[in-house]
């Protein structure tokens, strides 16, 4: 089952969270977390930012109680009110308790109706202990409360707490990677993988087969002849039929997982509708050929706090005396965290560049000989013959993922945030996270604010009067 309701932190937030709650002297902190939300149905509350309490302005702060003045709850109203954002103060435990005590519930009948007189349908509390655990909950106007499912961290490890199975102790123990018990968890996540063609049907393979709760497929193109050879679950029959590559793959998993576990979605990702399917995601998976779909899942990583692993590969080649000749045979993965540097940070791709791949598009002929040799560089090749390197990039891709989530490297994960291998000389280059020059974000945590993703050509369209 997945878990319906969700309070998501980019892992800077969260550090810097966890650095004001404890400051080191054992005593409470208190800070104010502003939330916006995704799309629905589901209902994910991302941290926008955290107003943070300053520990010198508390009336009171002993190492299980606190004080602190309403000027910061004013502060949070004053930023929440126009855009009807999630308030959601947040207190350490230093004792280490994992559940809200009776002091918590009432301090919540104290604040929180003043917050709900001024605005909004929806808020909530949350606490943090010592090791960042972190348990939530959210009120009605009505003070009726609903406890948060779950609480993720999307920073160099990807970091879930669960309330179902929690103690007074902690949150259930991390599950080890390559056991059933990861296998559970994946249970309880959503993945969306954009482009099911040659990498990224070998990544929805492996998420079904690994027990990933719900699968999001996200194409518009059709299955034909000349891509059989590298889309996997793919048929003559298929190709004859020109079935859609997303309906066909989910239809695939249905056979080994039975149906629900795949939702298949026929439209570019260019789509407002493909962009709201795929903001139901835990995980987000680009195997995309464009720029352009680069740019837009870079923009829905930032905007709904979704950890993206982003993958291509390619064959370079070289001019001889005998024709054209193999220089390299090339992979590429990325891991992008919220927060952290994106892809257009890294010059994956540019404004001149995504300019260039728009003016390309007005020329059909053109475009097709580009998306005919986009694995062989120099070469027009229909069915080229890719599957063992898209096989590569693919298992390392899902590795990636699963480093992530059950860090088993002896390396901080920070040091992975790009990976790049050259099968012609058999290297492997690594690129840090602190490698690269990280710019200011701006639709960081946006949600479902409008126009969707910062984007004026995907801001919803008035319905018929």
């Amino acid at each position: 089952m997945t878990a319906w309701t969700c309070l998501a932190f980019p892992g800077t937030t969260h550090a810097e969270l966890q650095d004001h709650l404890y400051p080191g002297d054992g005593l409470e902190a208190a800070a104010i977390l502003v939330c916006t939300q995704t799309p629905g149905p589901r209902r994910r509350l991302l941290v926008q930012q955290a107003v943070l309490v300053p520990h010198d302005a508390c009336k009171r702060r002993t190492a299980d109680a606190i004080t602190w003045p309403t000027d910061f709850v004013e502060q949070a109203i004053a930023i929440g009110e126009d855009t009807n954002l999630i308030l959601i103060p947040i207190h350490s435990h230093p004792g280490g308790l994992f559940n809200f005590s009776e002091v918590d519930d009432q301090s919540d009948q104290e604040l929180l109706p003043t917050v709900f007189q001024a605005y909004g349908d929806m808020h909530g509390s949350a606490i943090m202990t010592p090791d960042g655990s972190i348990r939530a909950r959210l009120y009605d106007p009505e003070m009726k409360v609903t406890q948060i499912d779950a609480v993720t961290v999307i920073g160099d490890d990807i970091r879930v707490w669960w309330r179902n199975g929690a103690t007074l102790a902690g949150p259930p123990a991390r599950p080890v990677a390559f056991t059933s018990g990861m296998t559970s968890e994946l249970g309880k996540l959503t993945a969306a993988v954009i482009g099911v063609s040659g990498t990224g049907s070998i990544v929805a393979e492996q998420l079904a087969r690994l027990g990933f709760g719900r699968i999001i497929l996200i194409d518009f193109d059709l299955v034909e002849t000349k891509n059989l050879n590298r889309i996997l679950n793919a048929t003559r029959a298929d190709a004859d039929a020109g079935r859609n590559k997303a309906e066909m793959f989910a239809e695939a998993i249905d056979g080994f997982r039975g149906k629900g576990a795949a939702q298949a979605v026929a439209l570019s990702i260019a789509e407002r509708d493909a962009i709201l399917a795929a903001s139901q995601a835990d995980i987000l998976f680009s195997c995309v050929d464009t720029l352009e779909a680069r740019h837009l899942a870079d923009r829905m990583a930032a905007a709904f706090l979704i950890p993206l692993f982003d993958l291509g590969v390619s064959i370079p080649t070289r001019t001889s005396a005998a024709g054209p000749q193999i220089a390299d045979v090339c992979g590429r993965l990325d891991y992008v965290q919220p927060g952290g540097s994106t892809l257009k940070d890294r010059g994956i791709y540019t404004a001149e560049t995504l300019q260039a791949e728009y003016d390309r598009k007005s020329d059909p002929v053109g475009h097709q000989q580009q998306v005919d040799a986009g694995y062989i560089k120099g070469m027009v090749e229909e069915a080229p013959a890719v599957i063992a390197l898209n096989m590569r990039v693919g298992s390392a891709c899902v590795l990636e993922l699963i480093a992530r989530l059950y860090p088993f490297r002896h390396d901080p994960n920070r040091l992975y945030a790009q990976t790049r291998f050259s099968l012609a000389v058999c290297d492997e280059t690594l690129m840090a996270e602190n490698d690269f020059t990280r710019a200011h974000n701006p639709v960081l945590g946006m949600g479902a604010e409008e126009p969707l993703l910062g984007l004026p050509r995907l801001a919803q369209r008035p319905g018929p009067k």
